[in-house]
């Protein structure tokens, strides 16, 4: 099934097509990896409604992304509760341990690094969402458990030795 069709199929479960941006997207960045401007216009005229529509919601959310991102999206929450346990020092060792900054992907295209306003895990704070799990209670050993884990899923899946993948001064 295309894209289009996908799209179409999935609108057509809502009484207006407004409703039915959100879907679009999800189904969009699945074919795509990411929504740049044309594919966001795609989904505005597969749907018929107007473009800011569909670009506000794509800019909104955080589980969209407008530019390409890593295999392994590192989303750190830096609001206050993540904030008061320590979130900015992970941030400082994830930006040093992976060698890059904030919004930037290892050259390996393994990780990208992002910061957001919540993902509403407080009570676990401060967490880290990738992909579509959250991490929590983190500190720089758990931080380092999760990569050397990520890192151990791709070398099973490609054979591949990454131990230094993301490291500074790849």
């Amino acid at each position: 099934m295309t894209m289009r069709e996908e799209i179409e199929q999935a609108a057509a479960r809502y009484p207006d097509q407004r409703s039915a941006i959100m879907p679009a997207l999800l189904i969009a960045q699945k074919e795509h990896g990411h929504l740049p401007g044309p594919v966001l216009e795609e989904v505005a005229d597969i749907l018929g409604v107007e473009r800011i529509w569909v670009y506000e919601l794509a800019t909104f959310y955080t589980l969209f992304h407008t530019e390409p991102v890593g295999m392994f999206h590192l989303q750190l929450c830096d609001n206050v509760s993540c904030m008061l346990c320590g979130c900015e020092n992970l941030l400082k060792h994830l930006e040093d341990v992976l060698g890059v900054k904030k919004g930037g992907t290892t050259t390996d295209g393994l990780f990208t690094l992002s910061t957001v306003e919540c993902l509403g895990a407080c009570e676990m704070a401060p967490v880290m969402q990738v992909g579509d799990d959250y991490h929590g209670d983190l500190d720089i050993a758990r931080v380092d458990a999760l990569l050397d884990r990520l890192r151990a899923t791709v070398r099973q899946a490609t054979g591949a030795d990454l131990a230094a993948a993301g490291s500074p001064g790849e």
